[in-house]
């Protein structure tokens, strides 16, 4: 099995790669650890960890970094004596890495899944655990850590419908696989029955909750002042914030067809535009200016740049990292990849802001977290482009309504909190039961 995974990943890898070298390209700043990527690590990474108990985090891209800022600072209190380091795959994870989390926790790019790469990159750190955040599966990874015994963790573990199929389409490689792990952090009672049934083993699945309630209060140091933005962009005191987050393509057109039609009833209506990849900065630009909208660019705007009053009316966010403080001052948010596109982006961040928010149908990532919000009148989920502008409409013309909302879904959230620390006691009574190096239980 092992032979012929490497030959098909080998195949494939040669055959994909220049797409995703083109991607990381156009994302930009791709150099900057780039042989990290084949488990080539410099001479600084190498002597922080000398001598050193290590627990290796692996955070795939913006969002489980997120969730690892909140995890560490809890393992750390658990856990003193370990040294930590936090993995990502992607540019724009490296850059949440950096910004946030001090810099004494090592950060690197995950090594492709290649033996070569991994064999090289676990003999240099050795760690005494890995945690995987939510279902990242690479064989080689895998395989690999069981051999030399170092103990697997996957934690905040959901699986979408298509997920879950794919892994069992493949059972014949993935069971193996998901029975490796010594620990388990399932979100909920339904992905506890697809966790078992992929593999895992009853006895190390522990039902801890959704870690993206914990890891979505803002409690970082404030380094953006939208409300100073927004004066230095014309926007008149008391105008309707509409913020669009982590959009996708399709729904920016949607959106600024609807953003268009609603300013005729709102005047002073002022439209926030996240894409999901900032890259796509220019392509959403051109959206906007083909319908006439007035829009400035996130990176454009400097201290010193002040528009005329009205001159604007929409800011497109092509910058990463600022989506939350954004989120802040938004009169209603619509959260992305709900309407063209399948899965759905957070919308536990917007609900911990208790903020009126509004999403489309596809939120198949986020199934059990959207019913709780919805059922409990926390958020308004629409079927369709016309049932969006009705909901925006609605919503804009009625303040009570959106307190309601923002009140029921910030106690949603409070409901949830607590799945960080349940899943570090998870991890730390596995490493107490190895006899590894955690603070002492007074």
């Amino acid at each position: 099995m092992r032979t012929l995974y490497n030959i098909l990943f080998t195949v494939c890898f040669w055959l994909s790669s220049p797409y995703y070298f083109f991607k990381m390209w156009r994302r930009g700043n791709w150099r900057s650890g780039f042989g990290q990527r084949f488990a080539w690590y410099n001479t600084k990474i190498k002597q922080a960890i000398t001598n050193r108990h290590l627990i290796w985090l692996h955070a795939v891209s913006v969002g489980e970094v997120n969730i690892c800022t909140q995890l560490i600072p809890a393992l750390e209190r658990q856990a003193p004596n370990l040294k930590i380091i936090v993995s990502t795959t992607t540019t724009t994870g490296m850059s949440e890495l950096k910004r946030k989390l001090p810099s004494h926790i090592g950060k690197i790019y995950y090594p492709i899944d290649r033996r070569a790469y991994v064999r090289r990159a676990l003999n240099l750190f050795h760690p005494e655990a890995v945690v995987l955040v939510e279902a990242e599966i690479w064989p080689n990874f895998i395989w690999r850590a069981r051999d030399k015994g170092i103990p697997l963790f996957l934690v905040n573990a959901r699986l979408s419908d298509r997920s879950y199929r794919g892994y069992k389409r493949f059972g014949f490689l993935f069971k193996s696989l998901f029975a490796s792990f010594a620990g388990v952090g399932a979100q909920n009672e339904t992905d506890v029955t697809k966790l078992r049934d992929l593999g895992c083993r009853p006895e190390a699945i522990h039902v801890v909750g959704s870690l993206k309630f914990d890891s979505a209060t803002l409690n970082e140091r404030r380094l953006l002042d939208v409300p100073a933005m927004l004066v230095q962009l014309g926007v008149p005191a008391g105008a309707h914030i509409l913020v669009a987050g982590s959009t996708h393509a399709g729904e920016e057109a949607i959106l600024a067809e609807k953003f268009q039609r609603l300013r005729a009833r709102f005047p002073a209506l002022f439209l926030v535009l996240v894409p999901r990849h900032f890259e796509r900065g220019k392509e959403v630009g051109r959206e906007l200016a083909a319908r006439g909208i007035k829009f400035a660019y996130r990176s454009e705007i400097t201290p010193d740049r002040r528009y005329a009053a009205n001159s604007i009316e929409c800011l497109l966010v092509n910058t990463t990292g600022e989506l939350k403080h954004f989120y802040q001052y938004a009169t209603v948010i619509f959260v992305g990849k709900s309407l063209t596109a399948n899965g759905g982006q957070n919308p536990i961040e917007p609900g911990a802001l208790g903020k009126a928010m509004v999403f489309g149908p596809n939120m198949q990532n986020f199934t059990d977290v959207v019913r709780s919000f919805v059922t409990q009148n926390g958020a308004v989920q629409v079927q369709d482009a016309t049932e969006l502008e009705d909901a925006l409409a609605s919503l804009l013309g009625d303040e009570a309504r959106r307190e309601e909302l923002g009140r029921n879904a910030l106690l949603v959230v409070k409901e949830n909190l607590g799945a960080i620390d349940r899943t570090v006691d998870m991890i730390v009574a596995h490493l107490e039961g190895g006899k590894m190096f955690v603070a002492p239980r007074w």
